[in-house]
């Protein structure tokens, strides 16, 4: 039911008509009645009516003077005048507040019940109008972000649009960026990740840049065009903080790439900026802030060799020497690194290498090691490659180390069988058992014996002879200086055996007897 506010001055008539119209029948209620133009303000002022029905000759305020108010404060209110003068004035002056209804009295109630009707149609229909308005912006406003999202995709993917595009999506989606310049921020998310977590960069972004103008994901990386900032500093650090946040809460890194400032309408060529900015990620690193100043200067011409030799390598990894062998792969890498190839090529120099390493491990493990060169390929940074290339080289180095250690201690344990069966062959000496026991190269054979013992072989040995004479000393009491120094290889010196002894052993022969 809509409301309506009789005005008359005239007692008799306002309680006649008050009773005499069918207001329900209108689809209408009497909401209440005043005497003048000033009653009636107060009235609309504390319970607006939808519909005023006024005489226009009244004291205080007329009804030309209250219409004027309505139209002026109260635009929505609809107005039938009753007027006892057929003067087309008052009529001309009602029209210009938009009165459409001009009722001469006497009037009876069907004339104002018509105009009533009429009026209740009229509000039915603005009434229907302003809910399909209203229902129109509430769909709007619910598509618009993903209107956003798919505009900013197309404009920076899609050669077709242009000037006419942007400033038709300019105008909808209310942007002012007239002299000013934006940056496109490129955020790729490292490893395995879920749509939820694209979802989660751009909200984290979107709150803690200031001037987001608009945001979308391309593909698996999320882009967010931003105002340009006076302070780039500033923008640095804003967008290191969405990474350590990002990162903190998923435990996922993120690498980032920053265009140059420009024009929006540009967005297209900045996007590829930050796509170029990207690759580099390879070289540089995961967890990145990637500009063009990064990557300016880093094309080379193409080497016609990557000149790097691998002998030294393979000894170290044959030899069992990781230590060494890790040392030989940061060289390799960063001259690869140096060389800033195209990312297939840096792949095809890594693959020569690891392939030569794995020819070195032994036959069965050769097969699941080339399985995983399917899996470097996969790789998108030279720093993940380097430490799968590192996981493989170790695993091979180390098998070797176990070979080699295996076969040096059977070496050793020889050595230590030799001495022991030779404690008083005076010919007993390291170049001796090398060159007439084991043909073997005498240095390479101390160095083992020593990493084997601790200790040079002389000095082993002589250790060896004189825990042997203080076993003999101990056994036989009456045995001679003389016949210890021949049976323990010190031949007819035994006044060297005693001086040697003493160094060992603190005394003198004679005086270890003397002791026990």
């Amino acid at each position: 039911m809509y409301k309506v506010l009789l005005v008359d001055d005239e007692r008799i008539i306002l309680d006649g008509i008050s009773n005499v119209v069918n207001w329900e029948a209108a689809g209408t209620v009497l909401a209440g009645t005043a005497r003048n133009g000033i009653e009636a303000y107060e009235f609309v002022k504390q319970n607006p009516p939808d519909i005023i029905i006024s005489d226009i000759k009244m004291p205080g305020m007329d009804g030309l003077q209250l219409a004027a108010k309505m139209f002026e404060e109260y635009p929505q209110i609809k107005l039938v005048l009753l007027s006892g003068f057929s003067e087309f004035e008052y009529a001309r002056q009602a029209m210009r507040y938009k009165v459409k209804h001009y009722l001469l009295k006497p009037c009876n109630e069907n004339k104002i019940l018509e105009a009533l009707v009429e009026l209740v149609d009229e509000l039915n229909r603005e009434e229907q109008r302003e809910q399909f308005v209203h229902n129109m912006r509430y769909g709007l406003e619910k598509v618009l972000p993903h209107v956003k999202e798919q505009f900013l995709k197309e404009f920076v993917t899609n050669k077709t649009y242009g000037n006419r595009d942007w400033e038709y999506y300019r105008k909808l989606f209310d942007l002012d960026l007239q002299n000013r310049k934006v940056r496109l921020i490129l955020f790729q998310l490292e490893g395995h990740f879920e749509f939820e977590h694209m979802f989660a960069v751009k909200n984290i972004a979107e709150e803690l840049l200031q001037k987001t103008v608009l945001s979308s994901t391309v593909g698996g990386q999320v882009l967010i065009v931003v105002e340009d900032a006076e302070s780039v500093s500033e923008l640095y650090d804003c967008i290191h903080q969405i990474r350590e946040t990002f990162l903190r809460y998923y435990k996922i890194d993120l690498t980032i790439a920053l265009s140059e400032a420009d024009e929006i309408i540009r967005a297209r060529s900045l996007y590829k900026q930050t796509l170029e900015c990207l690759n580099y990620r390879f070289y540089l690193g995961e967890g990145s802030l990637i500009t063009k100043r990064d990557i300016v200067g880093v094309e080379q011409p193409e080497p016609r060799e990557f000149a790097y030799d691998e002998d030294n390598l393979m000894l170290q990894i044959k030899a069992g020497l990781w230590e060494e062998a890790n040392k030989e792969i940061d060289l390799f890498f960063q001259k690869l690194a140096g060389l800033r190839s195209n990312i297939s090529t840096s792949k095809s120099y890594v693959i020569q290498l690891l392939m030569a390493i794995i020819r070195l491990g032994n036959a069965d493990a050769m097969v699941n090691y080339r399985d995983h060169l399917v899996k470097l390929m996969d790789l998108e940074t030279l720093q993940s490659i380097q430490a799968f290339f590192k996981e493989v080289a170790s695993q091979i180095t180390l098998s070797h180390y176990e070979h080699t250690k295996n076969k040096h201690c059977a070496i050793t344990d020889k050595v230590l069988d030799i001495i022991n069966g030779h404690l008083g062959n005076t010919e007993l000496s390291l170049n001796w058992v090398a060159h007439q026991m084991l043909y073997m190269n005498s240095d390479y054979l101390g160095k083992l014996f020593k990493k084997r013992t601790g200790e040079k072989f002389s000095n082993y040995v002589m250790k060896v002879r004189i825990a042997k004479a203080t076993e003999l000393l101990e056994q036989k009491s009456d045995i001679k200086i003389f016949e210890l120094a021949e049976m323990l290889g010190f031949g007819d010196n035994p006044q060297y055996f005693s001086q040697v002894f003493k160094k060992y052993a603190g005394c003198t022969p004679s005086e270890y007897i003397k002791a026990t």
